[in-house]
């Protein structure tokens, strides 16, 4: 999904969007009175790269309901944010594309990468999905 697209997203799904600094994070997503917003930090998201993989997370969380509440001691924080990696990895880097761009010589990280126009840790994170998801194994 190409970022202009995932703009769209967010306006088709109704969610506000701001950017404003975020000293612990470069972006988040919020859930209010069952309204999604998410917030971006243009100082911290600094690539084309960086902003595709946050702005997709963060809708990931909101597209899913992919919530979690902080004073809750039962809610699992990681839970959330793997459910909002899964949303962003499945729209960023289906997993037939990422099959074709491997057969067309993309064996790298920093390769794939660059193909996806997404960052390194993110590739390694599919990575990891695709090949650790039983509906994916044949990566």
């Amino acid at each position: 999904m190409e970022t202009e697209k995932l703009y769209k997203l967010v306006d088709e799904l109704n969610i506000k969007l701001d950017f404003f600094p975020l000293p612990l994070n470069k972006s988040m997503a919020v859930n209010l009175d069952n309204h999604c917003y998410i917030a971006l930090d243009p100082s911290a998201v600094i690539t084309p790269s960086q902003e595709r993989v946050c702005l997709a997370h963060e809708l990931g969380h909101c597209d899913t309901g992919s919530f979690y509440n902080v004073y809750s001691p039962f809610d699992l924080r990681t839970k959330h944010e793997l459910r909002a990696d899964r949303w962003a990895i499945e729209k960023l880097i289906p997993l037939r594309e990422l099959k074709a761009a491997i057969k067309q010589g993309c064996s790298d990280t920093a390769s794939l990468a660059e193909h996806f126009s997404v960052t390194e840790d993110f590739i390694g994170k599919a990575l990891k999905y695709y090949s650790e998801n039983s509906k994916h194994r044949t990566l």
